[in-house]
């Protein structure tokens, strides 16, 4: 599977010249972070093109069919900016903050963002639990991506904060994706969460692909939430 393939077949839109030489740079970023700062345990081409980019454009490409991609995006818990970058890259016109709390992980998005040459990308270092009580990120944004940061039971306390009244969480997940639903349903509740579309993503590739489960916000969250830094994993909603 080449980087056309993993990319293009997923986003069924074709990419510029100057969005593909963006993608590879990128691949190519992420395959030396094994050696400089192990940016991702994926340790091989072939991986990263089928689980970062290809799922991630599968995501997209669902998100677009949907009528829910709109900016501002917030890309929560991003790490080496999956999927917030290969978004970006692929949808120049979007406004993306990438939120993450490593130092080293977000020092290695800013020199993507610089190499790349984006524009509307902003990086904040910071945990969602403090950053979704900020008044520049609270309600703020229309969509939210989180990928394999948490259960959902604890995603909606970290994410719902961020969206504005109708505005959509995105996040894929694997084959617990029904259990994590069922087991979220308070948690959607307190937060002002419903969930609007569970679907299979069209990955290209071997192995079972994600399942996308998109919340919408459908009542304000409460203030309290999200609770102190820690408290949502220790004492899930």
């Amino acid at each position: 599977m080449d980087l056309a393939m993993a990319v293009g077949n997923g986003l069924r839109k074709h990419l510029s010249a100057v969005q593909h030489e963006q993608l590879e740079m990128y691949l190519q970023r992420l395959l030396e972070s094994r050696r400089r700062a192990n940016l991702t345990a994926l340790r091989d081409r072939q991986s990263i093109e089928r689980r970062h980019f290809g799922e991630s454009a599968a995501l997209l490409d669902a998100l677009e069919r949907a009528g829910v991609v709109e900016s501002p995006v917030i890309d929560i818990g991003t790490g080496a900016g999956i999927p917030g970058l290969p978004f970006k890259i692929a949808r120049p016109d979007l406004d993306i903050t990438l939120v993450e709390s490593s130092a080293r992980k977000t020092q290695f998005l800013e020199e993507m963002v610089r190499e790349l040459r984006l524009s509307g990308v902003a990086v904040c270092q910071a945990r969602a639990e403090d950053a979704a009580h900020d008044p520049a990120h609270r309600g703020a944004y229309t969509l939210a991506l989180a990928r394999a940061v948490a259960p959902l039971r604890i995603l909606a306390e970290l994410a719902l904060p961020f969206l504005r009244f109708g505005g959509y969480l995105a996040t894929p997940k694997g084959s617990g994706a029904e259990r994590e639903v069922h087991e979220a349903t308070n948690a959607l509740a307190v937060c002002g969460g419903a969930v609007e579309l569970v679907e299979r993503l069209g990955v290209v590739g071997p192995g079972p692909p994600p399942t996308l489960v998109l919340v919408r916000k459908a009542a304000e969250t409460p203030e309290r939430y999200p609770r102190r830094a820690g408290i949502p994993r220790k004492r899930p909603l």
